[in-house]
């Protein structure tokens, strides 16, 4: 599993909150909550994101309420992985959940830049600053991982039969 982007790049602790404003959520609507995502934080985000782009943030990303809307408004936005130092561990499954691919990676998180081009490959764990030529390496994702990133979250590959 490759993905290839922009980035898009946050500091630490970027919460819940942040991420899908809570005068948001009375809507399910995965349009909606993209046209909002981290508007609190960079109202410039939507303009920015495109298909495909990466975002990368720092320590506990994700952190405050267990809220599953944040994880779809960011993969509804467009981007296709997030790189973080850490993430909150129910904003992580939440985020595995809907099939948003997500890797904690403290070296990349911290040598990325706002605007680089990144290129990771799940498979391997290798993830190359395509801008700069530095290379990184995380844990691979297991093969249930990215089963269930492949077919668009955890319900799609249970009624697929993939797990």
């Amino acid at each position: 599993m490759k993905m290839q982007g922009k980035v898009l790049k946050y500091g630490d602790h970027v919460d819940t909150d942040v991420i899908i404003p809570a005068r948001y959520l009375n809507t399910s609507d995965r349009q909606e909550l993209a046209a909002h995502c981290m508007e609190d934080l960079d109202s410039s985000f939507v303009r920015r994101v495109h298909a495909g782009d990466i975002l990368v943030a720092g320590q506990n990303f994700g952190c405050g309420s267990s809220r599953e809307h944040a994880p779809i408004a960011i993969q509804a936005s467009g981007i296709s992985l997030v790189i973080a130092k850490s993430f909150a561990r129910i904003f992580y499954r939440n985020a595995i959940n809907i099939g948003l691919a997500i890797v904690e990676c403290p070296e990349a998180a911290e040598g990325i830049r706002d605007g680089d081009t990144v290129e990771a490959d799940l498979d391997s764990g290798i993830i190359r600053n395509l801008t700069t030529g530095a290379e990184y390496r995380t844990a691979p994702f297991p093969p249930f991982i990215q089963a269930i990133i492949a077919h668009g979250g955890l319900m799609q590959s249970v009624a697929d039969g993939v797990i």
